[in-house]
């Protein structure tokens, strides 16, 4: 547990805003994929957020959709689930955000080879990032190595606060009790597809992030709202409202490489996981539903999954 208090201390601040802005890159992801929803929900009624995985009669673990936010209303989990956590010998996330994981994303960031982020973007562009990333407590040095799909992936989310989301909370109280924690992806593997998404998407990326960036906060805490609520079909609806604006082969190619590429992989790393140990599995939300979503390629190997009760202390109104 030592190790992972050092990486709370970082991440809170003392590490400086290169580190948070690294951990506020991994909370983007649910909002940048969430875009994809209304074609994955459509194929599909599964639903709930946490589900149990059976291996015949034997409890082979537990399966979690997360929002990747550090909004305290996801942070704060009723004692039944914290047991269902704790029951496991493994505990199982798309990367393990540890310290050497974030110093190589501070790396993957930016350009190493001399490149800058105006000379690819444009003045006119480069002048709206750098007021807007100012917000973020950005040196301006460092904005100007940032790469084109690192800059989107940091104006989908408000600026960062403490760095402490959703699932590094979780990886925290499953190490601290005893579980180990393991990564179903490397940190390389996750970001493939950025790195090799043709620069002509990116752009069209950015320049929506940049029109929207006003309305992050706003779609932020009524995503989260919808999360915390259970409701998915609002999530997909809210999502079909930004997909709009997105051109079709962006769409394509977020859903081939950033949703299904990655479903398959994650799902070769888990299943010599669960033939061996319980293992609660946390994974973004939208890495379950579908076709191609773990839900339902956990069935085809033979696994039934079955629906559990929404795991927060949600306060009635």
């Amino acid at each position: 547990m030592m190790m992972h208090s050092s990486v709370i201390r970082r991440l809170q601040g003392l590490a400086g805003p290169e580190i948070k802005s690294c951990s506020g890159l991994l909370i983007a992801w649910f909002f940048v994929t969430l875009a994809l929803s209304q074609t994955l929900f459509a194929e599909q009624q599964d639903t709930a957020l946490l589900w149990s995985i059976m291996d015949g009669d034997r409890q082979a673990g537990y399966l979690l959709g997360t929002i990747h936010s550090e909004d305290p209303r996801v942070l704060e989990f009723p004692e039944n689930f914290l047991d269902q956590l704790r029951s496991n010998q493994v505990f199982a996330m798309e990367i393990v955000p540890d310290l050497p994981t974030l110093s190589r994303l501070t790396d993957y960031m930016r350009y190493q080879d001399g490149t800058t982020l105006e000379s690819q973007v444009g003045p006119e562009r480069y002048g709206n990032i750098s007021k807007v990333l100012s917000q973020y407590q950005m040196p301006p040095e460092w904005v100007a190595k940032m790469k084109v799909w690192a800059t989107v992936m940091t104006l989908s989310v408000p600026p960062p606060e403490t760095g402490f989301f959703m699932d590094f909370s979780l990886s925290l109280r499953a190490a601290g009790s005893g579980l180990r924690v393991v990564g179903l992806e490397t940190l390389e593997e996750q970001l493939s597809f950025l790195e090799e998404m043709p620069m002509e998407q990116q752009l069209a990326l950015l320049d929506q992030a940049l029109l929207e960036y006003d309305r992050v906060r706003e779609v932020h805490d009524r995503m989260v709202d919808n999360y915390l609520a259970g409701d998915l079909q609002a999530l997909a609806t809210e999502a079909e409202n930004q997909l709009d604006q997105l051109d079709q082969k962006v769409k394509d190619y977020f859903i081939e490489q950033g949703i299904y590429a990655r479903n398959h992989r994650m799902l070769e790393s888990l299943l010599p996981l669960l033939d061996r140990d319980q293992v609660f599995v946390a994974v973004g939300a939208l890495h379950l539903p579908g076709k191609s979503g773990l839900l339902a390629l956990l069935r085809e190997h033979g696994y039934r999954l079955q629906p559990e009760a929404l795991p927060f202390s949600v306060e009635e109104p």
